[in-house]
Order: C-alpha cells, then sequence, then structure tokens
C-alpha cells in the first residue's frame, strides 16, 4: 500500500539521514522530505536516496527558486515541495522529471499551480484553511487534483480530512523534531501509519 504521507524533516543532520530513513520507509512512510533550511540538506537528501533506494520518494522541502530544483535534480531527488506557488520553480520541477507540490492556500494560488505543471497541491497551513474551507475550495478544482493538508494536521483528524476529501498529509512535528530518537520517530511514525489505514481503507 502507497500511503500519501509524506514525512517532513526539518532540522535533520546528515548523519541521522540513513537511520532515519530506513525507519520510516520500515514503518510505512515511503516519501520523505528535507527541507532546504535544514542543515546540509542536499547531504542529507542524497544519502536518503543512496538509503532508499526505488522503496520510497525522496526529495526537498522549502525550494524557493529554480537554483536549487537543478541541484536537486542533479543528486536524483524525485520531489520537490515549496512554501508557496512559484510558477518558475513548478516549471523547472516538472522539467528536470520530479513531482511538484507547491504551496497553496487560495483559490488564485491552486489554478496558478495546476496551470503550471504541478503534480498536487500542499495546502499550508491547513488548519486555517479547515476542513470546511477544503471541501468549498475542492468543489472549484479540478477532477482528480491531489491535495496534501500541511500543518496542523496528525492521527486524530485524519479521519475528518478524509471525508472532506483531502488525497494526503504532509507531517512535521508530529513525526520529527531534532532531538528525537529513532524509537521516537518509529513510535510516531507507527501511530501514523495506522490512524492513515484506519481512516483511508
Amino acid at each position: 500500500m502507497m500511503r500519501e504521507i509524506i514525512a517532513i524533516l526539518r532540522g535533520i543532520e546528515p548523519e541521522q539521514a540513513n537511520p532515519v530513513a530506513e525507519t520510516l520507509i520500515e514503518a510505512g512512510v515511503t516519501r520523505i522530505e528535507v527541507p532546504l533550511n535544514s542543515p546540509d540538506p542536499f547531504d542529507s537528501i542524497a544519502r536518503m536516496i543512496e538509503t532508499a533506494g526505488e522503496s520510497a520518494t525522496i526529495g526537498a522541502g522549502t525550494v524557493l527558486d529554480v537554483e536549487a530544483v537543478t541541484r536537486l535534480a542533479f543528486i536524483g531527488a524525485q520531489m520537490v515541495v515549496s512554501p508557496d506557488c512559484n510558477p518558475e520553480v513548478i516549471r523547472a520541477t516538472k522539467a528536470n522529471a520530479m513531482l511538484s507540490y507547491p504551496g497553496v492556500l487560495t483559490p488564485t494560488e491552486a489554478f496558478a499551480a495546476i496551470r503550471a505543471g504541478a503534480d498536487g497541491i500542499k495546502l499550508f497551513p491547513a488548519f486555517k484553511l479547515g476542513t470546511d474551507g477544503y471541501q468549498a475550495l475542492s468543489a472549484v478544482l479540478p477532477k482528480g487534483t491531489k491535495a496534501y493538508a500541511v500543518g496542523g494536521v496528525g492521527p486524530a483528524n485524519f479521519a475528518d480530512w478524509h471525508k472532506a476529501g483531502i488525497t494526503g498529509f504532509g507531517i512535521g512535528t508530529g513525526i520529527f523534531k531534532p532531538g528525537f530518537s529513532v524509537a521516537d520517530i518509529r513510535a510516531r511514525a507507527d501511530e501514523i501509519v495506522a490512524a492513515y489505514d484506519a481512516a483511508f481503507t
């Protein structure tokens, strides 16, 4: 089962990259993003790509410019996530055959992302939009648009978001913070996977 869960590892350091990636993949979380405002993020991403092989989709978050996209493509990243909707970043991402998930909150931003070729939209911060807001937005989006709720989402409200029609989730501090042990991460990942499976199957 390919779960629509993206683990957001803000603040991870390169020496943690392999054990954390292995732990998440074993738990069933197979989409992993390293925000570019983490320490040595390209090093961490490269290590995770080597560790994961074809068993996970590894990429970057907080991608703000085309230069970063080019560097990510060079090291073999497969996914680009941004906090904003930048058509240049989206087009560069797709030109390099990577998945593009820009951040949006309004219909204008959502349609700009879709028109630029994004694979899906990242609703951020999702807790400000809420499930009612997402249902209203989704009513006007093209059928089949993938949408990921990020910010203020977790196991306790997965079912509510699923009922609203969300595709999946990005989970940050709910799954990783600097200082968490591998055991901490595994326990949180297990809880997240169990809640996701209960809501979506």
